[in-house]
């Protein structure tokens, strides 16, 4: 498990609801803090590094195996092991996270009852739920460490992951609280400590706190991997099919809430400046398809929004002791009615100057526009990506929520001509959408951008909870 789930780092791809795993940025606390009391907690005995041994290994044919086992057989067994131990594994990171520090966090009053329920949110519940079925997958091990049935045991145990639609739902919240927490000078202190700590593995909390969504989205993966291997005329077949429909309908549904109440989230924290900025589109979004921090034409860093049927570009707001806010700069663009143009690298141009397109060709890479076609003048958006693959993920994003918003709307012409007009997608009066390009416009000028940016985060078609 450790191996899957490696320490946080900067990357500029991130998938929504998969992954969850990148700071929210605060101004740091310098409020001075009382130091960190000594805790026993901390010099809990090291975990001895987890064995990594195959199924194989453990089988013992002195111990009533009667009959030579196939090569797929093997690869049978050790995907049916490799569950077991999955499990086994998760219940120790479950029962560490609580003992190290959560508990140790209460007692020490390093951060309130209600702010350590609201980031651990119901893990000690999922801690049984997985002792349960660890518990079912070694009874039914045999005596020689082979195990010749496990469907029944997974279709009678998989609608139990329902509970982790409550947790996946709240880790938005509880990442965005613990990056808050963290500028606590107490907090970093015992997090710091902790990461040096041999029992943390080198992972820190958050790790921890993500490993029941990386195990939920993993059951897929090993289903796949046992049904690969057991024969069509295997007992176990027809319960294993059934347990691969099973899982995938839960992970899907839990996706899918934990997709809403992300972009709920989103959608609390965006901050109008003025009235005429909300949009019922934002309002009526319940998928945020990506959003992350794009660099516009002239170097301003801003966050950009992609909602089920708008774009909405902001800038981040920082307030003290507040999880970050996003101000809107610019009155949202109907995704109906938005072009996208991918730009060669060199293309756009510099303080005005084409001279300066080819003096600085960093500054010049990884740009694609966005124009808003309203009757009267245009307004249009260039942005600059971190490097080409973030680009490319933009614009793929970008086209597939396009793609998918027009066919909305033409769907709902076809059930009521009547009903659905491209204008009604845009809640301003005519002269209000077709004037002002605003500050942001590229009109205003056609300068480049300096630097790199960071911070996407996607869903895209087909992916499984996440993660973050």
């Amino acid at each position: 498990m450790a191996s899957l789930l490696p320490p946080v780092k900067s990357t500029p791809l991130k998938r929504i609801g998969l992954r969850l795993q990148r700071s929210i940025s605060l101004h740091h606390d310098n409020r001075t803090a009382a130091p960190l009391p000594p805790s026993s907690s901390l010099t809990m005995t090291p975990s001895k590094r987890r064995d990594s041994k195959l199924w194989s290994e453990t089988f013992d044919v002195r111990t009533g195996a009667t009959q030579t086992l196939s090569p797929k057989e093997i690869k049978r067994q050790e995907a049916i092991f490799e569950l077991a131990q999955g499990e086994q594994d998760l219940v120790e990171d479950l029962k560490l996270a609580k003992k190290a520090y959560h508990d140790p966090m209460l007692k020490l009053s390093i951060m309130t009852e209600q702010e350590l329920n609201q980031i651990f949110g119901t893990l000690e519940s999922l801690i049984p739920l997985h002792e349960d079925l660890l518990g079912r997958l070694r009874d039914a091990r045999k005596p020689d460490g082979s195990t010749e049935h496990v469907g029944h045991i997974l279709t009678a145990w998989l609608p139990c992951l329902s509970s982790y639609t409550s947790y996946c739902s709240n880790q938005v919240k509880a990442k965005a609280l613990l990056d808050q927490k963290k500028q606590d000078r107490r907090v970093q202190d015992f997090l710091q400590r902790c990461l040096q700590s041999p029992f943390s593995r080198k992972l820190d909390l958050w790790n921890f706190l993500d490993i029941p969504r990386s195990r939920l989205v993993k059951y897929p993966l090993l289903l796949r991997e046992i049904l690969k291997h057991t024969a069509n005329d295997h007992p176990d077949r027809q319960h294993l099919d059934e347990a691969m429909l099973m899982v995938q309908s839960v992970v899907a549904d839990i996706n899918r809430q934990t997709g809403e109440s992300e972009c709920q989230y989103y959608k609390e924290r965006l901050l109008y400046s003025e009235e005429g900025q909300r949009d019922q589109l934002i309002d009526r979004s319940k998928t945020l398809c990506c959003h992350g921090e794009l660099k516009n034409n002239r170097g301003v860093k801003l966050h950009v929004f992609l909602f089920q049927n708008t774009l909405v570009i902001t800038r981040s707001v920082s307030l003290h002791n507040q999880p970050v806010s996003y101000q809107l700069c610019r009155q949202p663009i109907p995704l109906t009615r938005l072009d996208l143009e991918d730009l060669s690298d060199g293309e756009m141009r510099v303080g005005g100057s084409i001279r300066g397109a080819f003096s600085n060709t960093e500054r010049t890479k990884n740009f694609f526009r966005v124009s808003y076609r309203a009757e009267g003048q245009p307004l249009t958006h260039s942005f600059q990506a971190s490097d080409a693959f973030n680009k490319q993920q933009w614009i793929n994003c970008i086209r597939q929520a396009k793609e998918a918003a027009v066919q909305q709307l033409q769907a709902g012409a076809r059930l009521d001509p009547g009903a659905f007009r491209e204008t009604d997608l845009d809640p301003r009066p005519l002269r209000e959408r077709d004037l002002d390009p605003g500050p942001w416009s590229e009109l205003e000028g056609r300068g480049n951008d300096r630097g790199r940016a960071e911070g996407f985060q996607g869903r895209r078609r087909g992916d499984g909870l996440p993660a973050v």
